[in-house]
């Protein structure tokens, strides 16, 4: 029973792509919602949604892959 360490390392890669788009996501939400009176103001709420559905994405994609390297050892 080991762990196949290249899809340990794809698994952290996800995780590691996902930690700044959790920082960035609401941070671009909240910029939207301070700046109602632009004319971006809709553009901007959209991108900042979809940094965040990205962030779920691959943190959801990361457990994954990590879970599927711990435990989807059937080689034998």
């Amino acid at each position: 029973m080991g762990i196949d360490k290249e899809v340990l390392n794809k698994g952290i890669q996800y995780l590691a792509w996902a930690l700044p788009l959790m920082f960035i996501g609401p941070s671009v939400i909240y910029n939207a919602f301070i700046n109602k009176n632009n004319g971006w103001h809709w553009l901007v709420l959209a991108v900042g949604i979809a940094i965040c559905f990205g962030a779920v994405f691959l943190l959801f994609k990361g457990v994954q892959t990590l879970v599927k390297s711990l435990f989807d050892n059937n080689q034998d």
